[in-house]
């Protein structure tokens, strides 16, 4: 059904509309029009004037009223010009709420400045319930809605001050509570774009401690972009359909309907939708009443939520088909997605996982999962990987549809890790959030450390916690947080602009880091006693870091522990990176060590003065070893720049290991003497030390190296132990440093020198562990989850690097597939197979890994199709790509970004990537400028691999023409380039003349 005349012709999409409520042609309240009607008291029978004293009375009287309307009329317009202009408001008025509730709603007073101008709404109301009425008009992409918001007055004032942005409002009215319920008169509203507002002026005080309701219509578009109510489609049987789904975090619940959109609000919320019969609609709480219409459409009633945030609040118009399953407990969990998806069992895999964890999670926090449902919603299209709405968590189809026949262990691994962060979130964020968006990481960072706690308990044999953690969290955050650039986890957020920023990497996976680090101090049962105490202490509100922290102290004091948690982690969290501690043997008798600690930074120019301050409270744990033994670990508590501490056991043949299992976030550096001991012990004996320190030397030295704290020798010494390695995570430390170096080198003229040095070391594991097997059947040998990966990891370098058994075996594949047209292929190396092949093979290997692409309904295999595309060395076949991905809709929206990454990543195509995104910036930016965290990881992908002169300056004159919605972003991208410039001005001649004289070499 479309809209009606009316509707549509009263329709304005972009600025909002307003109702007149100025009546009878008068721009002022009534008070003020009555005071300048001039009534006459006296006739002609009483007074007698003459008749120029008349005129003269009558003209001064016009003249007044007409000096008086000028008057009014300018007062209106400057004040409406006010309310319309863009302007920064005074950070000095801003009363900056950061760790308690109350902070929020201090009297602002209000008549020294107009509360709409301010960055944050003004405090004065507080909502208490939402009932909304949403009907969606999937025919002409359209919705028109009705809110009305029960609000407690808490400061007196004249002004309701809610978000909206691009709604059409179409009447405002505001209602007092009480005895008698009656509408307010209104003195105006009217829209302030720049901070996303709309404002409705009272005639008179709204009183403190009474509550008032605020009646709002409105309508707008369901938008073809991926913030606020969107639409997205799918094919299924040849038809194309539709959905439309939400997405509103961190400030887009603005965009579908008038609220107070920061997350203190916190209000309960009623939602009902109207919708054609012909498709089903899904929110937050249970559907608990469902009214049929003559004409073919059906409003369903969903029940009152509990007190939560406008952020994780949701619904979704769609034609999936689902299947579910019920706990222990009784919470329905069900899975909706196309229906073929569904038919093939795509979803059963998230389906069986989450009904465990929300097992794990009720037992390991000890409190219960507080919504009677939880829905997990696949979409084709979204922003983000995943988004935790409370009872209605939405994913994108490849984080968390599997095809257990084509899916690669790393697949089931990346959508085991999505989902598992995603349950999480129902506690950490949903049911108690963070006050405010500067400690975002009090949300993401608990969510992204038990992804790893999470998946330990489904698949204990995958070591997350104590393994993968250290490569895919610490070392890669790491790097972002060693930049000059970077920022503390808890920062200050002062307008719209800075609460996308604050979702990246450091407060994802620094925040877990400090986490971690934090629990291993504490002890997994005294960490688990606080975070209960937290949860339920401030369930269905908020809290910030400073209740985390005092939660966590009176924990440990409970066990007569007496650690000053906030003074410790303040030092973490208020201040951007951390140190690289050096340990130093001394030459004395009294086996001492030094101990000191210093800002790590990749640019060692940029460590000096302004961050010479820089000082953190380090937990260091450190052991003594010789060729066959380890000492137990003991801890000191570094606090000062330079210590020095007697080491038991230290003597000339022994060396010192320190941060054991890497669970301190930190680097930490020897004196070259105790680096080639501990090289030699790798060489020997490597299993003598931890694999989680393997790996963690392995990262460490590469990237000392890098910032010029070690000569470059060193790092390629120690890879020369890899052939003796036979656990996994070392090889993924290495792949990972390697990867780096291999980006930095490819395009220079000795690169040959570097790659056959790799491959020397590669070449024994490789050939003993050969390529997975096929059984009988024609089904892949599995082996255990570790030697799958370890296998994967060494031939991904062996072919990375140039070994042509490698090259020839997955030449042998693809011209296989292609012959019999049976994808034979195991899943576990499909995608190093696919992308070698079309990189060595012709035109025709990539015209039908394309036509394969377009063919598989298996979300995972299409996935890694398309990335083999990027692989060609085809210039003209990686510009086709390209173009194909912007222009068409043959690429889905989301893996645009991950199509021009790729591209930049293949040498032949990096130049490519480059101009591309210089001259689709526009459009890029466009479509997905809104969604920062989608275009910061465009930025760094396409920018991390440039490393001329020439091309930093091309970076800086983009910048200077195009830079400014991500100033962030780009200003780390020019950073790294210039690090990746320096790196080979000071090292590159020393990186090669060590390689040209090695013997292995």
């Amino acid at each position: 059904m479309a809209l009606d005349d009316t509707r549509e012709k009263s329709l304005s999409f972009t600025p909002m509309v307003i109702e007149d409520t100025m009546r009878n042609g008068r721009g002022l309240s009534d008070q003020w029009a009555d005071t300048v009607v001039v009534r006459p008291r006296t006739t002609e029978r009483h007074i007698t004037v003459h008749k120029r004293l008349v005129l003269a009375f009558a003209i001064s009287i016009l003249t007044l009223i007409v000096v008086t309307v000028i008057a009014v009329l300018l007062s209106v317009k400057f004040e409406e010009c006010n309310a319309d202009s863009t302007a920064s408001a005074s950070h000095g008025n801003l009363t900056k709420f950061n760790q308690s509730r109350d902070a929020l709603f201090n009297h602002r007073g209000e008549d020294s400045f107009q509360p709409w101008r301010q960055l944050r709404l003004p405090g004065s109301l507080r909502p208490l319930q939402y009932d909304l009425h949403i009907t969606v008009f999937m025919d002409n992409f359209t919705f028109s809605g009705e809110v009305s918001i029960e609000l407690q007055c808490l400061n007196s004032t004249k002004y309701v001050v809610l978000h909206a942005d691009r709604l059409a409002v179409q009447k405002a009215v505001v209602y007092s509570e009480g005895k008698k319920t009656r509408a307010l008169k209104i003195h105006r509203h009217f829209r302030y774009p720049a901070n996303q507002v709309f404002v409705i002026a009272m005639h008179r005080e709204l009183e403190p401690q009474k509550n008032y309701k605020v009646n709002i219509t409105f309508q707008a578009h369901i938008e073809d972009e991926l913030l606020g109510f969107f639409r997205s489609s799918y094919v299924l049987y040849g038809e194309k359909r539709y959905l439309a789904v939400t997405q509103f975090s961190p400030t887009h619940a603005r965009k579908a309907f008038p609220c107070l959109d920061e997350p203190i609000y916190k209000a309960t919320f009623k939602i009902s939708i109207k919708h054609e019969s012909t498709y089903l609609s899904l929110s937050n709480m249970p559907v608990e009443a469902s009214i049929s219409e003559e004409d073919g459409w059906v409003t369903e009633y969903f029940s009152r939520t509990p007190r939560m945030s406008t952020y994780y609040l949701a619904w979704a118009v769609c034609n999936f088909t689902f299947k579910e399953t019920v706990t222990d407990s009784g919470i329905t969990i069900r899975l909706y997605a196309r229906p073929d998806a569904i038919q093939r069992g795509s979803g059963d895999y998230a389906l069986h996982i989450t009904k465990r964890l929300l097992g794990f999670y009720e037992d390991y926090f000890k409190v219960k999962y507080s919504l009677p449902k939880l829905d997990l919603l696949a979409v084709p299209k979204h922003p983000y990987a995943a988004m935790e709405n409370w009872g209605l968590s939405v994913f994108v189809e490849q984080k968390i549809l599997l095809d257990p026949g084509v899916s690669s262990i790393s697949y089931l691994m990346d959508v085991t890790m999505v989902i598992v962060h995603e349950i999480c979130h129902q506690w950490f964020g949903d049911l108690v959030t963070p006050v405010w968006w500067e400690d975002v990481w009090l949300k993401e960072g608990f969510a992204h450390f038990f992804e790893f706690l999470g998946a330990d308990f489904l698949f204990p044999d995958w070591h997350m916690e104590k393994q993968r953690f250290l490569t895919d969290v610490l070392h890669e955050v790491m790097l972002l947080d060693g930049l000059a650039s970077s920022h503390p986890i808890s920062q200050e957020v002062l307008k719209a602009t800075d609460i996308d920023r604050v979702f990246d990497w450091i407060a994802y996976k620094k925040g877990a880091a400090l986490i971690r680090m934090l629990a291993n101090v504490m002890g997994q049962p005294v960490f688990q006693m606080g975070l209960n105490d937290y949860l339920i202490t401030h369930m269905y509100g908020n809290a910030g870091r400073d209740d985390l922290w005092n939660k966590f102290s009176e924990a440990m004091q409970k066990e007569g522990r007496d650690i000053n948690i906030k003074e410790v982690m303040d030092l973490w969290t208020l201040q951007m990176g951390y140190p690289v501690v050096t340990i130093t043997k001394n030459d004395s008798v009294d086996n001492s060590v030094t101990i000191s600690q210093e800002h790590f930074i990749f640019d060692i120019k940029d460590s000096a003065p302004s961050n010479s301050s820089s000082q953190w409270q380090i937990p260091l744990t450190i052991s003594v070893g010789n060729s066959s033994h380890i000492s137990p670990e003991s801890i000191i508590w570094v606090s000062n720049r330079t210590e020095s501490h007697k080491i038991v056991s230290v003597d000339d043949g022994s060396w010192l290991l320190g941060n054991i299992n890497q669970t301190g976030y930190f680097r930490v550096n020897y004196d070259l003497r105790n680096w080639r001991l501990l090289i030699e012990q790798l060489m020997r004996n490597p299993e003598v030390i931890s694999v989680g320190n393997r790996a963690g030397l392995i990262d460490d030295v590469f990237n000392l190296a890098r910032a010029g704290y070690l000569p470059q020798n060193i790092p390629l010494e120690i890879v020369r132990y890899l052939s003796q390695e036979k656990e996994f995570l070392p090889w993924h430390a290495a792949s990972r440093v390697l990867y780096h170096l291999d980006k930095l080198l490819d395009r220079t003229e000795e690169y040959s020198i570097f790659s056959e040095y790799i491959l020397k070391q590669v070449a024994s594991m490789y050939h003993k562990l050969g390529w997975p097997t096929s059984a009988v059947n024609g089904s892949v040998a599995q082996a255990t989850y570790q030697t799958e990966e370890l296998r994967r990891e060494v031939i991904m370098l062996a072919c990375s690097f140039g070994s042509k058994h490698c090259h020839q075996q997955a030449i042998t594949l693809i011209s296989e597939w292609i012959s019999s047209n049976k994808n034979r292929i195991p899943p576990n190396v499909r995608d190093i197979v696919y992308c070698t092949g079309v990189s060595l093979m012709d035109e025709d290997v990539w015209e039908f890994i394309w036509m394969k692409f377009h063919s598989s309904t298996a979300i995972s295999e299409k996935k890694v199709l398309l990335e083999a595309l990027t692989c060609s060395d085809n210039t003209f076949l990686l510009n086709r790509l390209l173009n194909l991905s912007l222009s068409s809709d043959l690429v889905p929206d989301q893996d645009v970004i991950d199509v021009i990454i790729h591209v930049g990543r293949n040498p032949h195509g990096r130049h490519l990537a480059w101009k591309n995104f210089r001259e689709k910036w526009d459009i890029l930016n466009t479509r997905y400028g809104e969604a920062l965290f989608i275009n910061s990881k465009l930025i760094n992908g396409v920018t991390e691999f440039l490393n001329t002169e020439a091309e930093l300056n091309e970076l800086k004159d983009f910048i200077q023409t195009n830079g400014g919605g991500a100033a962030a972003a780009f200003a780390r991208a020019v950073e790294i380039v210039e690090a990746n410039v320096r790196w080979h001005s000071l090292f590159e001649e020393e990186f090669f003349q060590w390689l040209r004289k090695s013997p292995t070499s």
